[in-house]
């Protein structure tokens, strides 16, 4: 393992040390209990968005904390959860009143632990709801979830989301957002390389030299089906077609109703994708793949998209959502109608995505 690092057990704290001091202007982390929070919190009469995981997957989610994103962002140690008390006090951090909306990638801790956060919360006066992202449609359940794993979605979410928050929606309108751009969102990935992880050492999973898994979940969880190397546009051809299939899919997803003050199963299910529709189309580096290579990805995303009749509206290219030093891709098409665009355009300055201001 060669790594830019001390020790294994200090890498994430370094990190997250050097993040603060790269980016004081925007961002503070506060240690024990660990979170990152915008250097203006608490803004006033602005609903709090928050976020959080594992950490590895960097940017997400520190790198989104700023104007017109994240208000907070809670990180765990490298691929495990956040703790409910990194949540609870990050919320209590950036609460001016309007209340907390929590984007929660579906993996079981994070479902889990950000549920308790907002039990805690509310014990406290604040209004909060939890919006779960699960747009990944390689696999229906994984290692770490109850159904499809919450990916690439998550970034657009932030982004969209978070300029609704600094527009001034209410929490519900917030809520209603979220959940309408995690129903229109659907990703896949593919791993050339596995990671090492610092506290391991070792490869998180066994790939040969001529092999690659398609549908990788960004912890190295196995995906639909490994296979020899094959030419970029047959991969990205069969990512596509997987991420377009218009089969129904139905699930249950647990949020907070006001009106039972209480938790409830919401059944939800994905729109399909039609001729005519406008997309963000997002093409993600697992971390190791170079740009180059995702404008290559790319190109054969846009030829498919216009194939089906699919306008590509907005694009992003580049490392938003990674697990370490894995060489790989994601795919994320993201169904969009005109607020959500306009949403997606407003200004936004935070280490990662930095536009219009």
């Amino acid at each position: 393992m060669k790594k830019l690092m001390n020790k294994p057990d200090d890498v994430l704290r370094g990190q997250l040390d050097g993040l603060a001091k790269a980016h004081s202007d925007l961002l503070q982390v506060h240690f024990d209990p660990t979170y990152i929070y915008r250097s203006d919190a608490p803004v006033k009469n602005k609903v709090a968005v928050i976020s959080g995981g594992g950490s590895g997957h960097e940017p997400l989610h520190g790198g989104y904390v700023g104007k017109g994103m994240l208000d907070a962002a809670c990180p765990g140690e490298i691929f495990t959860s956040p703790t409910p008390d990194q949540m609870f006090e990050a919320a209590k951090k950036v609460h001016a009143g309007a209340g907390i909306l929590n984007i929660v990638k579906n993996y079981t801790g994070d479902v889990m632990n950000f549920e308790m956060a907002a039990d805690m919360a509310r014990a406290e006066g604040m209004k909060v709801h939890n919006i779960i992202i699960d747009d990944d449609v390689a696999v229906k359940d994984s290692l770490y979830t109850a159904g499809r794993r919450g990916v690439g979605t998550t970034v657009l979410a932030e982004k969209i989301v978070g300029a609704a928050a600094e527009a001034g929606y209410e929490l519900n309108n917030l809520a209603d957002l979220c959940r309408k751009i995690n129903l229109n969102g659907r990703s896949m990935g593919m791993a050339l390389t596995p990671c090492i992880t610092p506290g391991s050492g070792k490869p998180s999973f066994d790939l040969a030299d001529d092999e690659i898994e398609i549908g990788i979940g960004i912890h190295g969880e196995p995906g639909v089906r490994r296979t020899n190397i094959k030419p970029a546009d047959e991969i990205v051809e069969e990512m596509m077609l997987a991420i377009m299939e218009n089969i129904e899919y139905t699930r249950t997803l647990r949020e907070w109703s006001d009106n039972q003050n209480d938790w409830i199963d919401v059944e939800a299910s994905d729109p399909p994708f039609n001729t005519g529709d406008n997309v963000i189309a997002f093409v993600n580096s697992m971390g190791g793949t170079p740009i180059s290579e995702l404008y290559g990805v790319y190109r054969k995303v846009a030829e498919i998209c216009d194939e089906k009749g699919l306008k590509i509206v907005r694009k992003l290219i580049g490392p938003y959502i990674t697990s370490i030093e894995m060489q790989g891709c994601s795919i994320t098409l993201l169904k969009v109608d005109d607020e959500m665009i306009r949403l997606w355009d407003a200004p936004v300055k935070t280490p990662a995505l930095k536009w219009g201001i």
